[in-house]
C-alpha cells in the first residue's frame, strides 16, 4: 500500500510538470531565433499542435508596423493556401533608391491541417530588417472546432514568461562590422610595425656610420704611429752615423 502511495505521487508531480511546462516548449516561435540587422533573412514560424482533440486549420500573423518590412514573400506549402495584406505607409521608404508606399502588416495560411502530434513550419523571407533589438510577430492560431489561440504577449524584462508569448524575432549587429574593425586593427598593426622597422633601419644605419667613423679614425691613428716610427728609425740612423 505504501509503495502504490509513493508511486502515485510520483506520477502526479510528473504530471504536474508536464501540464505547468507544456506552453513553455509548445507555443508558436520563430526559428531561427535571430537575424542581421539591416539584412534579409528566411525565418520561420513554426505551429505545433497543442490539443489531442483538434487540428490547427489556419496561422494569421501580425507584422510590427512601426517596423514596416519592405520585403515579405511567403514560401508555397503544398495544401495550404497563403494571403499577404498590406498597409500604406505615413512615410515612404526609401529601398534601392526607389520610393516603397506599402509595406507588409499581415500574412495568413489557412486550409491545410496540423494534425494532434504534428507541427508545421511557414517559410518567409523578410527584409530589410530594421536596426532594433528585436522584432515581435503577434500570432494567432485556430483550430477545427473554432477555438483560437492568441499569441500576442510580449514578455516584459525580469518577469516570467507569459501564458501565450507572441513570437520574437531578435536582431544582431552584422559580422561585417567586426571584419571592420578586425580590418582597422590590422592596418593599424601593419602601419606600427613599418614605423618600427624604419627606426629600425636608422638606427642600425647610424650605427653603421658610427663604426664607419671610428674604424677611419684608427686607421689614421696607426698611419701616424707609423711614420713616427719610421721617423725615429731615420733618427737614430743618423746619430749613429
Amino acid at each position: 500500500m505504501k509503495t502504490s502511495r509513493v508511486s502515485f505521487a510520483a506520477a502526479l508531480a510528473a504530471g504536474a510538470v508536464l501540464v505547468l511546462s507544456g506552453p513553455a516548449f509548445a507555443h508558436v516561435s520563430v526559428q531561427p531565433g535571430e537575424a542581421t540587422k539591416g539584412g534579409y533573412a528566411t525565418i520561420n514560424f513554426k505551429v505545433p499542435n497543442e490539443r489531442d482533440n483538434a487540428s490547427t486549420t489556419q496561422l494569421e500573423v501580425n507584422f510590427p508596423v512601426d517596423q514596416p518590412l519592405t520585403s515579405v514573400m511567403p514560401q508555397d506549402i503544398p495544401g495550404w493556401t497563403v494571403n499577404v495584406e498590406k498597409t500604406k505607409l505615413d512615410k515612404p521608404l526609401t529601398v534601392h533608391g526607389k520610393q516603397v508606399n506599402e509595406a507588409v502588416t499581415k500574412v495568413t495560411w489557412s486550409g491545410g491541417k496540423i494534425e494532434p502530434g504534428r507541427f508545421q513550419q511557414f517559410p518567409v523571407s523578410v527584409g530589410k530588417l530594421p536596426d532594433a533589438d528585436q522584432m515581435v510577430f503577434k500570432a494567432i492560431q485556430t483550430y477545427d472546432n473554432n477555438e483560437v489561440v492568441r499569441w500576442i504577449e510580449e514578455a516584459k524584462e525580469g518577469a516570467a514568461e507569459p501564458q501565450t508569448p507572441a513570437p520574437v524575432l531578435k536582431l544582431t549587429a552584422a559580422k561585417g562590422d567586426d571584419h571592420h574593425d578586425a580590418g582597422a586593427k590590422k592596418t593599424d598593426d601593419a602601419k606600427n610595425a613599418k614605423d618600427g622597422a624604419a627606426k629600425d633601419g636608422k638606427h642600425d644605419e647610424a650605427a653603421a656610420k658610427s663604426s664607419d667613423t671610428t674604424a677611419r679614425a684608427l686607421g689614421i691613428a696607426g698611419i701616424v704611429v707609423g711614420l713616427g716610427g719610421v721617423a725615429f728609425g731615420v733618427a737614430s740612423r743618423r746619430r749613429t752615423s
